[in-house]
């Protein structure tokens, strides 16, 4: 008799493994959720369903595909997590160097808004198009409403439209996580605590970072972030060119350094206010300190700010107005001296050869110049970069990669 119920179970064991398992996995596009065997995200459809499955909120997952979320507008996209730690996105999302387009998101009174709203985990690699986020609440951004101790990494938000009421971002609404080369670009309103990657800077580290975006708000406004507010937040080695419109506590990168740092940081866009308004940083608190910043007092339209250094155009286009600061020219900042501001390393195209301008016809003009040369390599190199693939020569493999990268770069 116990053999009888001992067969008895192991055949609803097995029926369990083989029959639910698969239907639980068939919402994805493969995998089972772990580090080694991420679930496979290749539709809007599988987009969605993550957001209405909390139980996969700790999962792995990788983008497989480019996404189009158009058919879920409004309401009907479901935001990973939905707020708090226990409701908190703890997982790792990959995008894998995807991007997801066209994401629309209307809510009324509704915190915690973006493609993912509370995050504690890790989303990287992951770029947003076009998106649309409306939300009359607080912490909004494209990407995360909110991050707390997790890590945004290598993603970016091209043409965003964000509105919200406070914790306001391009990217992230609130950022208390680890946040490392990303940017925005597009346009971004709120009331307060508003940037153009990140609406307020908690105990948090942004680190290599950009904001392209114009912002717009009340108090608290800047072109990279509204505030830093902890003792521990630091922002290194960014940079902001969008305008920004404020009412009282407004800068070209930070609107109020209310504590925490920004060091080695810059901005040049325009920028205008009624109280409290500075080309870099609109105010300053006891707690707060900002190191070997600048802002252009001519693009900006202020001479003035509680922190940073101001330049001319000509001389923030200029190499030394930055070395002799101590900035590393080496491995994180690069300039293309006289011409233009200095851009992060990182976000330079493989095929910008020469000065850090985009890919155009004087790179095209270097390819050809070194066409079918080998060998390349260290010694010469790589051809002056040329030999895209270091295959050792420059071929049709790297004619490939360079069309890929044609017209890409700094606008």
């Amino acid at each position: 008799m116990k053999i009888r119920n001992f067969v008895v179970i192991l055949y609803f064991v097995s029926f369990a493994v083989f029959f639910f398992c698969p239907l639980a996995q068939a919402q994805y596009g493969g995998g089972s959720g772990t580090e080694n065997d991420p679930y496979l995200i290749r539709t809007a459809e599988q987009m969605n369903v993550i957001g209405a499955s909390q139980s996969d909120w700790g999962k792995h997952f990788q983008l497989r595909s480019d996404i189009d979320l158009s058919e879920y507008p409004g309401t009907s996209y479901n935001i990973i997590g939905t707020g708090s730690m226990n409701d908190s996105f703890t997982g790792v999302f990959d995008g894998n160097d995807h991007t997801i387009s066209s994401l629309s998101l209307n809510s009324t009174r509704q915190n915690y808004t973006g493609l993912f709203g509370y995050v504690s985990g890790q989303v990287m690699n992951l770029g947003l198009i076009n998106p649309e986020v409306f939300s009359q609440g607080s912490n909004v951004g494209a990407l995360a409403g909110y991050l707390f101790a997790g890590t945004i990494s290598n993603c970016y938000v091209e043409g965003a439209n964000v509105f919200g009421d406070d914790y306001v971002g391009g990217l992230v609404g609130t950022c208390a996580g680890r946040l490392n080369k990303s940017y925005s670009t597009g346009s971004v309103m709120g009331d307060r605590y508003v940037g153009g990657l990140i609406g307020i800077v908690g105990d948090s580290t942004v680190n290599m970072c950009y904001s392209r975006a114009d912002v717009s708000g009340q108090t608290e406004v800047g072109g990279l972030t509204g505030t830093t507010a902890h003792e521990q937040g630091v922002v290194n080695n960014c940079y902001a060119t969008g305008n920004v419109q404020g009412g009282s506590y407004t800068g070209g990168l930070v609107g109020q350094v209310q504590a925490g740092r920004a060091f080695n940081c810059y901005s040049t866009g325009s920028v205008s206010g009624d109280q409290h308004i500075g080309g870099f940083t609109g105010y300053i608190r006891v707690l707060g300190s900002v190191i070997h910043c600048f802002w252009d007092t001519q693009t900006s339209g202020w001479s003035t700010s509680p922190g940073g250094t101001g330049r001319t155009t000509e001389e923030m286009r200029t190499i030394t107005t930055f070395t002799n600061e101590g900035w590393d020219f080496r491995d994180i900042w690069t300039i293309c001296d006289g011409m233009n501001y200095p851009v992060l390393l990182w976000q330079i195209p493989a095929a910008d050869f020469l000065c850090p301008d985009g890919v155009n016809f004087i790179d095209f003009a270097l390819f050809a110049q070194h066409w079918l040369d080998k060998p390349c390599g260290t010694a010469n190199y790589y051809c002056q970069g040329t030999d895209l693939d270091h295959s050792g020569s420059v071929d049709f493999a790297d004619l490939e990669i360079f069309a890929g990268n044609w017209l890409k770069g700094l606008p």
